[in-house]
């Protein structure tokens, strides 16, 4: 739910999502988009529940709610608060804190604090989704300075490989990883791992990178230019 929620602004978000049925006509969507299967009993017919969006099994009369099983399952407030929750954690790329949410949306800062930390749970459980854009990949050292650390020489820091997918002059999604060397098998794992093969991905000409077009068949390694010029976002970022 959250990526769905990335690529809408306030504006269009609040256009989509007005009232509470909206949010729970959206739930439902999302629930049955295979088509419903009781979870009891297994059957696949069902009549409407007590409430309008609710399904109830014909045969062992089984009702489930859009929210049963879901990160709005037992929610007390409003959904459609709990939504604006969800869509500002989700897209505020510099973290948003539960003072502010509570001030926006008129709820206790323990009660927005408590579902703030379900809804970043969720999202981090929620598996691992692809970046499919235009991303850029980079190594760096972290780990403070090392008089030892020259060049691909690390001393006592680690290695990290970075990647953020790019959406207009912003940053939509980042991951990272510390790896052992910067070798290509390290390098490979990472990409294969965190972005999808039809991505549009740039690199530096590392040689760590070299031949990865066969998994990424659009990717570019371009020279690198001083101090990052050609890669802002990903330098910005680490």
């Amino acid at each position: 739910m959250e990526k769905r929620f990335k690529s809408l602004s306030l504006f269009e978000f609040h256009e989509r999502f007005p009232d509470e049925e909206s949010c729970v006509k959206y739930l439902a969507s999302l629930k049955w988009q295979d088509g419903y299967q009781c979870k009891k009993c297994g059957h696949g017919h069902y009549c409407q529940g007590i409430e309008k969006y609710d399904r109830q099994c014909t045969k062992c009369r089984r009702l489930e709610s859009p929210k049963s099983g879901t990160l709005f399952h037992r929610c007390k407030f409003p959904l459609l608060k709990a939504f604006y929750i969800v869509y500002y954690v989700s897209t505020s790329k510099s973290g948003i804190s539960s003072p502010e949410l509570s001030r926006k949306l008129e709820l206790r800062q323990k009660t927005c604090w408590l579902f703030k930390q379900k809804v970043m749970r969720a999202m981090s459980s929620s598996g691992n989704h692809p970046m499919d854009g235009k991303v850029d990949v980079d190594e760096t050292y972290v780990g403070g300075q090392d008089e030892k650390a020259v060049r691909r020489n690390e001393g006592k820091k680690q290695i990290m490989v970075v990647a953020v997918e790019r959406k207009g002059k912003g940053v939509s999604r980042i991951y990272g990883r510390v790896v052992d060397t910067a070798a290509r098998k390290h390098l490979k794992r990472f990409m294969m791992d965190h972005i999808a093969p039809g991505a549009a991905v740039r690199t530096d000409r590392w040689s760590g990178y070299r031949g990865l077009e066969s998994e990424f068949p659009k990717l570019v390694r371009e020279k690198s230019e001083k101090k990052g010029k050609n890669f802002p976002q990903l330098h910005r970022t680490v």
